[in-house]
């Protein structure tokens, strides 16, 4: 893999990489190396990294860093500021969304399916693979989905979400290249207390910020990773999509997530301002709060687990039935909770 890739693409189309991170320091080199292996363009938004994440934005050449000052989390905001600039760009643009924990396969920097991305009319929604990789390197979850991470702009308007938000306008009807050899490696997983502390965060946010779902319902949906994975989806990583970046000295293998999280961080202020018992419902309480904020030192108040006997048997049964949500008596314990305010 060459050292300035950039300068032999011989894309008619500008490949646009659209990032949008906060506090990703334990990433964004690689991530950066890895994106600038592919893409003409790599557009990053930086909403309040306090880790040094902007720093290294700034300082890598090639980058372009956008600003993003809103004081809440907002997906829908974040695509649409990196879209604005993106379209900033003349010329035939190709966009790929990409979250910092990302990176198209290494295999993509000499693969041919270029070729019917560069043939494809302009509004046509590119879908990927999504190769989860798994503590090890060894193995990864491939969910039967594709995502929509790619489109070739016609300047269509972006429909996004506050939370989970698509990457790229995906106009109703629109035209579909679902890619094989290109694959998009997500590296959540490799660090298993990482991600833990992301899917926390998540559920802590969505129960006091977004308030659209049920606890059933929040935990359900960012627990899926105890059991609730098909073992049809579990598939060997395959050589050709890390060897590139291997031999280029792009270390994806040798990951280290933080101390405390910037998640972490964001829960003690959470419990902070609502106190403990208003995430009595919530699963975060794996983690010892009171640590957190020792190590952090804002442990003036108890962040001990609130949960009664019964919040924490819920917990519990939530969890061990995730591989068998389908089952008669799973949905009769869930009617349960519903009836009792889950």
């Amino acid at each position: 893999m060459s050292s300035s890739p950039r300068s032999e693409l011989q894309s008619e189309s500008r490949r646009i990489c659209v990032t949008p991170v906060r506090n990703e320091a334990w990433i964004i080199d690689r991530f950066l190396a890895a994106a600038r292996s592919w893409a003409t363009d790599v557009i990053v938004a930086d909403q309040g990294s306090t880790d040094g994440t902007l720093q290294r934005l700034q300082g890598t050449p090639g980058v372009t860093t956008v600003i993003n000052d809103s004081p809440v989390f907002d997906e829908q905001h974040r695509q649409q500021l990196l879209l604005t600039h993106a379209r900033r760009v003349p010329g035939r643009r190709v966009l790929i969304g990409l979250d910092a924990d990302e990176a198209l396969s290494a295999n993509s920097v000499e693969s041919s399916e270029w070729e019917r991305i560069e043939k494809a009319t302009p509004g046509t929604i590119l879908r990927f693979r999504w190769v989860n990789i798994l503590p090890g390197f060894e193995k990864a979850w491939i969910p039967p989905h594709r995502i929509s991470c790619g489109f070739v702009d016609d300047g269509a308007c972006h429909e996004g979400k506050r939370i989970h938000s698509p990457r790229v306008p995906n106009p109703p009807g629109a035209p579909v290249i679902d890619l094989d050899e290109i694959v998009v490696l997500h590296f959540q997983y490799v660090s298993w207390e990482r991600m833990l502390s992301k899917q926390r965060w998540y559920q802590a946010w969505e129960w006091t910020q977004h308030r659209q779902k049920g606890a059933l319902a929040v935990f359900r949906e960012y627990n899926h990773m105890f059991g609730s994975w098909d073992s049809s989806e579990i598939h060997p990583v395959q050589p050709q999509w890390l060897e590139g970046y291997d031999a280029a000295g792009i270390g994806y293998r040798n990951l280290v997530k933080e101390t405390v999280t910037w998640w972490d961080r964001a829960i003690v202020d959470i419990l902070r301002e609502q106190g403990p018992r208003a995430l009595r419902k919530i699963a975060i309480w794996d983690q010892d709060w009171n640590a957190v904020a020792t190590t952090i030192g804002r442990d003036d108040i108890d962040f001990s687990d609130p949960r009664s006997f019964g919040e924490r048997l819920a917990h519990r049964v939530l969890k061990l039935t995730q591989h068998r949500r389908g089952a008669l008596s799973t949905r009769a314990f869930e009617r349960l909770l519903r009836m009792n305010g889950w």
